[in-house]
């Protein structure tokens, strides 16, 4: 059977710890950039979430060549960047918007391929294999446990004690969560699925950037918060608040060139925001996606104590809708 590619992945929804774990895996939640990857003959493929051709952004990856000489593949998985032995976003960020990485950024800032499953082996699709089946394919592979590809491993959830202490070591350790996928599920490619569920220590939402609130102080002449976005139900582009924590100095020079151009006359949400938060805005066309975490939403749906996370290149704007 021919490779298909490319491949859209498949997505999660959001929820709670299954109460029958013993028929979920559980893996953490790796807090990086999704990318499939196509390993053949005729060398490395690696697209984005959004099909975009990342192989340049990420050379790394050029390596599956030789972990996979005999074999043909399509795995999916997630790009990380690790701080102090944890996935960060943050550090992510230096390599999500380069397309051409030079030696020292690639020395200074690593990544590894964390690949979570298999979808293609040696002439044969594997959507319709159980997952359980599917990691255990893809753990005969021997992928380099170290290095710039791995295989994590994931605990199966049987055992009710082992369940909790996973739990409690990611909210120890600080990490994102964890992800629960059911042992049965098959791979629905492109499509959000409630048997792969994302079970979050902290909550993150993906926002559209409607303009910025001009800074003061030493942000004087630059961005001092972003105005932040979703579409509702209806494709209604909704404010949901601003963020002006979580930013470096860095960050804040390379939005406000990013901004700059994407500048507009009129407020392209498509309601009325409150007068507080347009007073001095300078709106922008509604095409950047960013990643903020947040405490809790308020009553009007709104943000409360937002801290920036960074850019997202991987999602479409009208991609972002509210989280439940």
């Amino acid at each position: 059977m021919t490779m298909p590619w490319p491949v859209e992945p498949m997505t999660a929804v959001t929820g709670e710890l299954p109460e029958d774990t013993a028929r979920w895996s559980l893996e953490l939640k790796w807090d990086g950039v999704r990318v499939l990857t196509g390993v053949s003959a005729d060398g490395v493929r690696a697209v984005s979430r959004r099909g975009a051709d990342v192989l340049s952004h990420y050379p790394e990856l050029s390596g599956l060549a030789d972990l996979l000489p005999s074999h043909d593949v399509v795995l999916d998985g997630e790009v990380v960047a690790f701080e102090d032995g944890r996935p960060s976003f943050g550090r992510l960020q230096r390599r999500m918007h380069v397309a051409r990485p030079g030696p020292r950024l690639i020395r200074e800032v690593p990544v590894r391929y964390v690949a979570f499953d298999l979808l293609f082996l040696d002439g044969r699709t594997l959507f319709d294999v159980p997952y359980a089946e599917r990691r255990a394919l893809l753990a005969e592979l021997e992928l380099a446990a170290t290095g710039p590809v791995e295989v994590p491993p994931y605990l199966d959830g049987s055992d009710s004690a082992q369940v909790a202490e996973l739990m409690d070591f990611t909210r120890e350790q600080g990490l994102e969560g964890l992800m629960a996928k059911r042992l049965d599920s098959p791979y629905r490619p492109g499509r959000r699925v409630e048997f792969w569920r994302k079970i979050k220590n902290f909550r993150t939402q993906e926002v559209v950037i409607c303009g910025w609130k001009p800074g003061r102080g030493r942000r004087e002449g630059g961005v001092g918060s972003l105005l932040l976005g979703e579409y509702d139900a209806k494709g209604r582009l909704c404010f949901v608040g601003h963020v002006g924590t979580g930013f470096s100095d860095r960050d804040l020079d390379e939005l406000y060139e990013t901004l700059w151009p994407l500048r507009r006359s009129s407020s392209p949400y498509d309601e009325e925001v409150p007068r507080e938060a347009a007073r001095d805005a300078q709106w922008v066309e509604p095409l950047l996606v960013g990643d903020v975490a947040y405490a809790v939403r308020t009553k009007d749906d709104r943000l409360r104590f937002p801290s920036w996370r960074g850019l997202r290149d991987d999602k479409e704007p009208h991609e972002v809708t509210r989280e439940p």
